[in-house]
């Protein structure tokens, strides 16, 4: 029997009455149900990524203030929202994590809501919540969107070097993951290095956030397993194709324990998130990078919805219908290819069958464009 499918809002990126996009996204969280989402003084977390510094594919706070408004409109109480990193970048703590998210002009004074980092200064505020999955009984969720009352999701929909896609649920579960929490999806993943492509340009061993990776009197990258935590890094770092994704067993196994985190983030939130994916400058890679790539597909829209994978489903399906753009890594790919796929390696929709299996939405939707 057919699950009965979700409603997908799409706002396509032309505007036949000339609204604004602005607006208009501020429209779509409405129509999908905003009011029902938020009770009256709710603590509303708006989980976003706030960009490495260096990378500008990262939601342009202009829209997530107009989300901000929305809410209090709705009468809640909004801050934005995300988790350290795992590597040592500019977010891995809460105070260079909150200098960079202002830098990128996510600030009280422009966004008009107060920035709280999920699991606190240095990683370590995050509360054990059960879960009923094949790798995790519980997982560490940061306490700051455990405890608020609901959560609005704003996603930059993108490629990913690990994931293979980078949507709302990985923007959840890894994104909402605790330090610790994140080291554990990254578990079975590890790096190899193919030495006839390797330059020892040592690229790889900057920005190993351990210091695993050396270069041999071979004038090679070698990777230190037993100091190699399997966070990719070098992966996406590497510019020529020298570093590969290796897996214990196989990719799924991150994409697997990232939606057992989405299980935890959401628990106890049943009715009260909503999620707005931007389908714009869609990157080959990860907004980690401080760097962005060139998108591959023009750019699509924003969609909104109550189910966290059919949203997830309808972005990949709108890139994979798009052509993809001449001087990207979508160059030559037309219609209907898989551009996720083709230029990361990784199938990357095992994260959405398996929020499936564990009942977190359905992949069946119905997209309902609006103006």
């Amino acid at each position: 029997m057919t699950p009965t499918p979700a409603k997908v809002l799409f706002a396509p990126m032309r505007s036949q009455m000339k609204r604004s996009m602005i607006t208009r996204a501020g429209s779509l969280l409405q129509r999908a149900g905003l009011k029902s989402v938020i009770a009256e003084g709710g603590l509303v977390a708006i989980k976003l990524h706030f960009g490495e510094q260096g990378n500008t594919g990262f939601v342009n706070p202009v829209y997530v203030r107009e989300v901000v408004r929305r809410v209090k409109e709705a009468g809640g109480r909004p801050f934005l929202t995300d988790a350290n990193t795992l590597y040592s970048g500019e977010r891995s703590n809460a105070v260079d994590h909150l200098t960079c998210a202002i830098h990128h002009g996510f600030s009280y004074a422009t966004i008009e809501a107060p920035l709280i980092i999920a699991d606190g200064l240095n990683g370590r505020d995050a509360v054990d919540v059960p879960v009923s999955g094949r790798h995790f009984e519980s997982v560490r969720i940061g306490s700051a969107a455990v405890n608020a009352d609901a959560m609005i999701a704003v996603t930059h929909v993108k490629g990913h070097e690990a994931t293979g896609f980078g949507g709302a649920l990985k923007n959840v579960g890894m994104g909402l993951g605790c330090r610790s929490a994140k080291q554990r999806m990254h578990a079975d993943f590890k790096p190899e290095v193919t030495a006839e492509k390797c330059t020892a340009c040592a690229r790889c061993v900057k920005w190993c956030p351990v210091h695993a990776i050396a270069i041999t009197p071979e004038r090679v990258a070698a990777v230190d397993y037993n100091v190699c935590y399997g966070c990719g890094e070098c992966v996406a770092a590497c510019p020529y194709g020298a570093i590969a994704s290796q897996w214990k067993t196989d990719a799924t196994m991150l994409q697997e324990k990232i939606v057992e985190h989405v299980a935890g983030a959401v628990a106890g939130k049943e009715g009260k998130t909503l999620y707005l994916s931007f389908v714009t400058a869609v990157s080959p890679d990860c907004d980690c990078w401080s760097f962005s790539d060139a998108p591959v597909v023009p750019d699509i829209g924003v969609l909104a919805s109550t189910d966290i994978v059919a949203i997830d489903q309808a972005a990949y399906d709108l890139v994979t219908a798009a052509t993809g753009l001449t001087g990207s890594r979508g160059e030559g790919m037309a219609a209907g290819d898989d551009k996720f796929t083709a230029i990361t390696g990784v199938d990357g929709t095992r994260a959405m069958a398996y929020a499936e299996e564990m009942g977190l939405g359905t992949r069946h939707y119905d997209l309902v464009r609006v103006e």
